[in-house]
């Protein structure tokens, strides 16, 4: 793949699996082609370190400001490791470059109604069906919506009511559904799912209308055509249900370290950041609600 088509599909994987929000695409997007301008027609493996180094140099020249050049640097690792993940480099040659300090902006979240609103499908045919059981086992498990897509058939069990999501670096964990979940899970896959299959049998557990594995792309899509429809005014991806999966659970009580689990974070410091949302909801409230508050 060339520089370009690779950087379209980090742009697609943060606006995705990610959830970031459009203004932070865009000024990703600009960081990138500006460094695409520069590296034209070399191919990524071919960039070193130095290289890196020199571009930096160049943005310095070019008299950005500090916070420019903070951000630039961000960018450029943050793309740099995912094309390690998803090996389309062998080394992370950008590891060379210095991490800049920046303040991590709280996730997006829904609120409980919003939710609420969101999961109220109106059920007609087998899209709505798949729809709403999309939704619920989003929210219901907090998974990613690569790892949503990847389900198969062979995943639900039924039984022990848990789903096995093989997550980052193959890394098998184990999580369970409630009811609800489940009822749908049951309805779409004995009821539904057989009238999408178009080309035989097909082990991927939600399909599109071409009998297909339903794509990241296509599931982003369906997210923010139901949320417009139902007038839910926020910036909002499959990654908002992760997020408001998280928040909710702990809210609700729910122990820091099984949260990580559920989520599948290998740093508790990733998991931490939902402390902070429930510490400003706690903040918001106080203002609203006690007689003194403001």
């Amino acid at each position: 793949m060339s520089l370009n088509e690779l950087i379209d599909e980090f742009l697609r994987y943060l606006l995705i699996d990610k959830g970031y929000s459009n203004n932070t695409i865009s000024s990703y997007k600009q960081d990138l082609n500006k460094f695409s301008n520069y590296f034209k027609n070399i191919n990524v493996n071919s960039i070193t370190g130095d290289n890196l180094k020199e571009y930096i140099k160049y943005l310095n020249k070019e008299n950005y400001d500090s916070k420019s050049i903070s951000r630039n640097i961000s960018c450029i690792k943050s793309f740099y490791k995912f094309l390690l993940i998803n090996k389309y480099i062998k080394n992370n040659v950008s590891d060379i470059l210095s991490i800049p300090k920046v303040k991590k902006s709280l996730p997006n979240i829904l609120t409980e109604d919003e939710v609420d609103k969101l999961l109220d499908i109106k059920l007609t045919d087998e899209f709505d069906y798949r729809n709403k059981t999309m939704l619920e086992l989003m929210y219901a498990t907090g998974i990613r919506v690569s790892e949503l897509v990847d389900l198969k058939l062979s995943d639900v069990d039924f039984n022990q009511d848990i789903i096995r999501i093989f997550g980052k670096g193959s890394k098998e964990r184990i999580i369970p559904f409630g009811e609800i979940a489940k009822d749908y899970l049951y309805i779409y896959i004995s009821k539904y799912r057989i009238m999408q299959l178009k080309h035989g049998n097909n082990d991927y557990l939600f399909l599109n209308n071409h009998g297909l594995k339903i794509t990241r792309q296509g599931f982003f899509k369906i997210i923010k055509k139901i949320a417009s429809e139902k007038g839910i005014n926020k910036e909002i991806s499959p990654h908002t249900l992760r997020h408001s999966f998280a928040s909710h659970l702990l809210k609700y009580g729910a122990d820091l370290r099984t949260i990580q689990e559920l989520l599948g974070h290998s740093d508790i410091s990733t998991t931490q950041i939902y402390t902070h949302i429930t510490n400003e909801e706690l903040k918001k409230d106080y203002k609203e609600y006690h007689p003194h508050g403001n």
